[in-house]
């Protein structure tokens, strides 16, 4: 399993939805966590993995979570911009504007439906991976400005892996 870099299509494609929990697809989670430490990251989707499915793994410092299926249930009014980086993306930072605040729900890796609100970091982090279900990368997201200025950064990563 590898990180798929800026530029492949499965990047920017929705994902489709999880049917069952496998033991494949448990064994894929399991993969996906120590990955996030090899490569000091904070959350990984499976189309980051070159897997076009409804799931991702995150960790913002308070615990790991397995995420299958998940839904945003409601967002905050208030926002705040940071500055995101992506495994897909390496060597490009730019600030995102994002709530501060969410509630969501989701499937556990025990098939449990879980239902949490997260504020600040984990929220941002939730909703940077759930972006890549729905083929949105955070340079998406950012200033037309911001984007020119690192359009040739971008243009050599689709070239690398073209």
């Amino acid at each position: 399993m590898e990180i798929q870099i800026y530029g492949k299509e499965v990047l920017t494609k929705v994902a489709e939805p999880v049917d069952t929990i496998t033991p494949e697809l448990l064994a894929i989670l399991d993969e996906m966590v120590p990955m996030l430490k090899e490569h000091r990251g904070v959350g990984l989707a499976a189309p980051q993995v070159g897997i076009g499915k409804r799931f991702f793994v995150m960790n913002p410092g308070d615990k790991v979570r397995r995420v299958i299926n998940p839904e945003i249930l409601k967002s905050g009014n208030a926002f705040a911009e940071m500055e995101e980086g992506c495994l897909s993306v390496p060597g490009i930072h730019k600030k995102v504007r994002r709530p501060r605040r969410i509630t969501v729900r989701y499937t556990n890796e025990a098939g449990e439906l879980i239902e949490e609100e997260l504020k600040d970091y984990p929220a941002r982090v939730f909703l940077h991976e759930y972006d890549h279900l729905d083929g949105i990368l955070f340079v998406d997201k950012i200033s037309p400005i911001a984007k020119k200025m690192i359009a040739k950064q971008l243009e050599d990563l689709s070239l690398k892996e073209a």
